[in-house]
């Protein structure tokens, strides 16, 4: 069974490697910057498509970049 969580891709976020289903739902909210990303982190368990899980494996990317 495959993990979607492991296999990550850089997308339209130059630095950030998410699984596909995080671009695709990040995609789906219009969040195309690392601004816009880190204006909603706190919530990002809210938005439609990701869970738990999916918010802290972006927190804990948008995290690696910006600690670059």
């Amino acid at each position: 069974m495959l993990n979607h969580y492991k296999e990550r891709w850089e997308g339209p976020i130059r630095g950030l490697r998410l699984p596909l289903a995080a671009w695709n739902s990040l995609h789906k909210e219009g969040i195309t910057t690392v601004d816009q990303l880190t204006a909603v982190a706190d919530r990002l368990e809210r938005l439609p498509g990701i869970g738990l899980t999916m918010a802290r494996v972006i927190r804990d990317e948008l995290a690696r970049v910006s600690a670059e």
